[in-house]
């Protein structure tokens, strides 16, 4: 027996309330803040593109890449990422300026992989105030891993402070009768470094093995000066806290001026392409750096399936990219554990979820990591990697020694 069309009506008008309640509901579990829609996830960074820091840029022109290439995959959870990369030429009130835009004007919902010690600083109480996440800014200085003070705030290398025990801790072992010489960049960067290298030293009664440190200026043209006066100490180790530009210079010196120091190179400063071929790679053989990457300079990674596709991507996305600076890879590596959080955020893509996703990261394995390197961030600690790698350069690539060390 057919229904009357009263009875069709009803079921119909029952039938749609259902699917318009269960629409609703999916709606309601939706939740948005600046920056993002259904269709996109817009976020902002700010990269030296120009001025003494420009060899950093490599690093956005990465990420620019990586995100076209996921868009042209999807997205994530549906959504493309638009990554805004602005030029702040390494100077802090350009950070400043720009970072202001693309919070205020873009409406970015997260401001992503700044450079910088300086420029990173100058913005992070405004947007710790603003409370738009800093995330896994380009920098190890240990005041990027301060949730009790700056929740929005996170790094992702490992702390310049712990790099420099790492090395402190080697020079005691088995440079015990030796004299140490440091270069650093004057500001926030080089001051961890100092810091952690005369602490570690103290704790093992060496502190007197530094019989000289100088520091130098971003903006400095030269560093010559610098370089002799430490050899002038009667240093046999030294310690070169500096970017890659600086290090060739340092090294290139050094060298050049007959000093043949044990050289132990921040690991910022260690990049094969633009530290240690400008320098001459013969005048850097036997330093020693820390690292946390796989090095796409040594022939041990050229069949790894990560490494084949990295070059791969940048082959195809950054033709124009170094494949012999680490950096780049790094680059690589730190916008997939962005998208990793992105995708834990599912259609919560709120700022405060954002944040809590980062601060729940557990044993987050990336496969251009070294191996037994691991990302592990909690509400309490937020320094994403903590352990480091010794390697000593041989004329062409990083060489890995010694176990992991963890701090």
């Amino acid at each position: 027996m057919s229904q009357r069309p009263h009875q069709v009506l009803r079921v119909r008008i029952v039938l749609f309330a259902a699917a318009a309640l269960v629409a609703c509901h999916a709606q309601a579990e939706k939740k948005y803040d600046p920056g993002v829609s259904d269709a996109e996830i817009r976020i902002g960074q700010t990269k030296p593109y120009s001025g003494p820091a420009s060899a950093y840029g490599a690093g956005g022109r990465v990420q620019l890449g990586f995100f076209e290439r996921l868009n042209a995959q999807g997205g994530i959870n549906g959504r493309r990422v638009k990554l805004i990369s602005v030029d702040d030429a390494f100077t802090p009130p350009k950070t400043v300026e720009q970072t202001r835009k693309l919070v205020e004007q873009d409406e970015v919902l997260l401001v992503f992989n700044s450079n910088g010690t300086a420029a990173n600083s100058a913005v992070q109480k405004y947007l710790n105030a603003k409370k738009v996440p800093q995330l896994f800014v380009s920098t190890g200085a240990s005041k990027f891993g301060d949730p009790k003070n700056f929740p929005w705030t996170m790094g992702w290398l490992p702390s310049y402070y712990d790099e420099a025990r790492a090395y402190a801790a080697y020079i005691v072992q088995h440079h015990p009768g030796g004299k140490v010489a440091l270069l650093y960049q004057n500001d926030d960067f080089g001051r961890d470094y100092l810091h952690g290298l005369h602490e570690e030293l103290k704790s093992r009664g060496a502190e007197t093995m530094i019989v000289n440190e100088l520091s130098y200026e971003l903006s400095d043209p030269t560093i010559d000066s610098h370089v002799v006066s430490l050899k002038a100490s009667g240093a046999n180790i030294f310690v070169i806290v500096t970017t890659a530009k600086f290090s060739a210079l340092a090294i290139r010196k050094a060298y050049d001026i007959g000093w043949r120091p044990v050289e132990f190179i921040s690991l910022v400063g260690s990049s094969v392409g633009q530290a240690l071929v400008p320098a001459g790679p013969e005048r850097a053989i036997g330093a020693i750096t820390v690292g946390v990457m796989k090095d796409p300079t040594d022939p041990h990674w050229d069949a790894d399936p990560a490494m084949v596709e990295w070059r791969a991507f940048m082959k195809k996305y950054y033709p124009d990219g170094d494949l012999m600076d680490w950096y780049n890879v790094y680059a690589y590596a730190v916008a997939q554990t962005l998208v990793h959080v992105l995708k834990q955020c599912g259609d919560n893509l709120t700022r405060e979820n954002v944040m809590r996703q980062a601060a729940s990261i557990r044993d987050l394995e990336l496969p251009l990591l070294l191996p037994g390197i691991k990302i592990n961030t909690s509400p309490t600690d937020y320094r994403p990697i903590r352990k480091v790698q010794l390697q000593r350069f041989d004329g062409k690539e990083w060489v890995r020694f010694g176990d992991l060390l963890g701090y």
